[in-house]
C-alpha cells in the first residue's frame, strides 16, 4: 500500500501548482495554490475542517448545525478543544463575510462548559454587532438544551475585497516592525 501511495503522489504532483503562494483575485494561470478569498464554506474545500450548515443568516444573528467526525477527537469520544476554537473563528468569519464586512481576528476566547461529543448533530448560533472599527460576535455550541461552549471573537471591520490585495507574510510599509 505504501508503494501505491508513493505512485499516486508522483502522479498527482504533476497537476499541483509549482508556486506555493496563494492565488488571490484574478490570477491568469494556475501556477499558484488555491486560496479561498472569503471565509465561506471552508469544509466543502478543506478536508481538515468539518462541514457545517447555516439555517439562518441576517445582519445580527445566524444559526446552523455541525457534526464533528472522528478526526476531531481529543479525549475519547469528544471534540478536541482546539478544533472548537477554529470552528468558532471560521463560522463567525463566514457570517461576517456574508454580511459584507470581514477582517482579521483580533481576539478569540473559548469558554468550555460541557464536553462536546463527536458524531452528534449540534446546533450553533451567533449574535453579532458592529463596533466603531470592528465586529464583536458571540457564538454558542448547543446539544439539545445544554450549552457546550461559547466563542467570543472580535475582528477588524473591512470589506472582504480589501483582504484580496494583502501581501501575505509581509509587513505593511511604514509599520516599523
Amino acid at each position: 500500500m505504501l508503494e501505491k501511495f508513493a505512485e499516486w503522489e508522483g502522479e498527482l504532483a504533476a497537476s499541483a501548482p509549482t508556486d506555493n503562494s496563494p492565488r488571490i483575485g484574478a490570477v491568469p494561470d494556475d501556477s499558484r495554490r488555491v486560496y479561498l478569498d472569503h471565509a465561506t464554506d471552508i469544509g466543502a474545500y478543506n478536508p481538515c475542517f468539518p462541514e457545517y450548515r447555516f439555517d439562518h443568516l441576517d445582519t445580527e444573528k445566524a444559526a446552523g448545525r455541525v457534526c464533528f467526525p472522528l478526526v476531531y477527537e481529543g479525549p475519547p469520544g469528544l471534540v478536541h478543544g482546539g478544533f472548537l476554537g477554529v470552528f468558532f473563528d471560521c463560522v463567525i468569519q463566514h457570517h461576517n463575510c456574508v454580511m459584507g464586512l470581514s477582517g482579521k481576528t483580533r481576539s478569540l476566547t473559548v469558554t468550555f462548559r460541557r464536553p462536546t461529543p463527536l458524531l452528534t448533530e449540534l446546533r450553533f448560533d451567533i449574535a453579532r454587532s458592529q463596533l466603531d472599527r470592528g465586529i464583536a460576535s458571540t457564538a454558542r455550541l448547543v446539544l439539545d438544551d445544554d450549552l457546550l461552549c461559547t466563542g467570543e471573537v472580535n475582528t477588524l471591520a473591512s470589506l472582504p475585497e480589501s483582504l484580496v490585495g494583502f501581501q501575505f507574510g509581509q509587513r505593511r510599509k511604514g509599520s516599523g516592525t
